[in-house]
């Protein structure tokens, strides 16, 4: 992130050990400035208040309010806000939940400290890679689509043309391997993305990605 401004970064997280954990994983990174520290969710919803951060990087369970519901409520009191859930473990449920609620991605804290701080990069740009592996624990955890509500966002929201692009985005291709695959161009691509992200009320490819998986539209991958 040469050349910009580092990540101003809340750490929400019930356990002070965690919170040093991760502050000192972070502080060792100059892409990152740890603006405060929350033990809980509501907590954390007054603080992003308070220090404005770019980044909260959200433990799921936490009393009283949880990273879940916390997660809630700061988008909808600032949705410019990018949040990514802590997690010891692949629990599909609550992931899917929180990128529902707006989170931008998940991190799971037995991660190596370099993988974590790379994994993290890629989630904050967006990188299709990212939304790949992303697919690849989700499969791996949950091999069947599930249902939701019928007045949630749907795969019948969209074309066959973007379902077709949404699958492809769930395998990892970018805009440019999506336009090579399909003979349509980048520029078509970006504006069928566009749209895809708009009708699922979605921000990002690693949300689409969770999207696909939950419903099944996926191209390659059998487990």
């Amino acid at each position: 992130m040469s050349g910009k401004q580092p990540y101003r970064v809340l750490i929400a997280d019930d356990h002070p050990l965690a919170r040093k954990a991760i502050r000192s994983m972070l502080e060792s990174d100059s892409d990152f400035y740890v603006v405060g520290e929350a033990c809980n969710g509501e907590e954390a919803l007054l603080l992003c208040r308070e220090v404005e951060p770019d980044v909260v990087l959200m433990d799921i369970h936490m009393a009283p309010v949880n990273g879940l519901e916390a997660t809630r409520r700061i988008k909808q009191l600032n949705g410019s806000i990018r949040i990514v859930m802590l997690t010891v473990s692949d629990d599909v449920a609550d992931l899917f939940t929180a990128l529902q609620f707006g989170a931008q991605g998940y991190l799971l804290k037995n991660m190596d400290p370099d993988e974590w701080l790379t994994y993290l990069h890629a989630l904050l740009d967006d990188n299709s890679e990212v939304a790949r592996q992303m697919a690849d624990k989700l499969f791996q955890r949950f091999r069947a689509p599930i249902r939701s509500p019928i007045d949630g966002p749907n795969p019948n929201m969209l074309t066959s043309r973007e379902q077709e692009i949404t699958s492809y985005v769930a395998d990892g291709f970018n805009n440019r391997q999506i336009a090579e695959k399909l003979l349509i161009s980048e520029h078509t691509v970006k504006n069928h993305m566009k749209n895809i992200l708009e009708k699922l009320q979605l921000e990002n490819r690693v949300q689409l990605t969770a999207f696909a998986v939950k419903f099944g539209l996926t191209r390659k991958r059998q487990y």
